[in-house]
């Protein structure tokens, strides 16, 4: 009998870095994301496959119940060690799945390309954690790390604010439905951000950040609720400043649209992945001049 799961992907709207340190962020659910299949077996091993968006397999191995249930350490990073790493957290907090099984054969599907920095991780990781009857943000924790925002978005249809107290994720759905949607657009930057990187890298850049917390919670309020498109476009600029200070980093239309007539704002690890755009019209022949091919709309981006 087949089990099938299913999880949203994501995108960070506002908060980006600072929702590690407990400032509040809007996070957006999107309309592609990835599901998960799961067939009992037998030979004490799960055989698993994981193709993108394209139909094409991007990931198969066999990996024996042996290799979970070992403590082990690993030599050096792969895709299939990160995939063992979770399957060895996720037995850790419940060990059924595994030892009251004869084995298994799984089956990954993205609707989105891997590329895209949707959550090819985070819709892995709560579907392992539906998989396996346990808590997702704390097998992210003990995994991967992060905010946990994007398992929030994983598990939830709606727009939704998201903020950690004492470690713990705070989300409250929200009513986001800007009447200038069709001003909206997301253009991916033809690169992938590594989030343990981009992570790691604002760590090393940190000082004191509880005005900024402040100030980022107070803008991400200001874009929630925003009733037109100047006050929505002005406090997603004012957000890029602010985090360009702390990072030290050009915004990205400092960088790479200067000649831009619109708002282009960082979404998620800053210098890759989707930007969002806020232009009066199409903006698709301006990008595509610039060598960005993947334009979407906001309409067919977000649930």
């Amino acid at each position: 009998m087949k089990k099938t799961f299913y999880s949203n992907g994501k995108l960070l709207i506002t908060g980006e870095y600072l929702v590690l340190d407990g400032a509040k962020a809007l996070a957006l659910p999107t309309k592609f994301g990835q599901n998960l299949i799961v067939e009992k077996t037998d030979n004490q091993e799960i055989k698993w496959k994981s193709f993108d968006a394209d139909g094409s397999v991007w990931f198969e191995d066999t990996i024996p119940f042996s290799v979970i249930i070992s403590t082990t350490p690993f030599e050096k990073e792969s895709v299939k060690n990160t995939l063992i790493t979770i399957l060895r957290e996720a037995y850790k907090l419940n060990s059924d799945a595994i030892l009251n099984s004869e084995g298994y054969t799984v089956s990954t599907q993205l609707s989105f390309s891997k590329k895209w920095g949707l959550g090819t991780s985070s819709t892995l990781i709560n579907n392992i954690a539906q998989w396996f009857e346990i808590n997702a943000f704390t097998l992210l924790k003990n995994s991967f790390g992060g905010s946990g925002y994007d398992i929030a978005c994983a598990q939830n249809d709606c727009p939704i604010l998201y903020h950690l107290e004492q470690g713990q994720p705070i989300i409250d759905k929200v009513k986001f439905q800007p009447t200038f949607t069709q001003n909206l657009y997301f253009v991916y930057l033809n690169q992938k951000q590594n989030s343990k990187n981009a992570i790691a890298a604002y760590k090393e850049k940190k000082n004191n950040l509880e005005e900024a917390k402040e100030i980022i919670s107070q803008l991400t309020e200001t874009v929630t609720s925003a009733k037109d498109e100047n006050t929505f476009a002005k406090a997603l600029e004012k957000h890029e400043k602010e985090l360009s200070s702390i990072l030290k980093t050009k915004t990205v239309k400092e960088s790479l649209f200067s000649d831009f007539d619109g708002t282009v704002k960082s979404l998620g690890a800053w210098g890759g992945d989707f930007v969002l755009v806020i232009a009066k019209e199409n903006p698709s022949p301006y990008f595509k001049s610039k060598g960005f091919e993947t334009i979407i709309p906001y309409s067919e981006m977000i649930l």
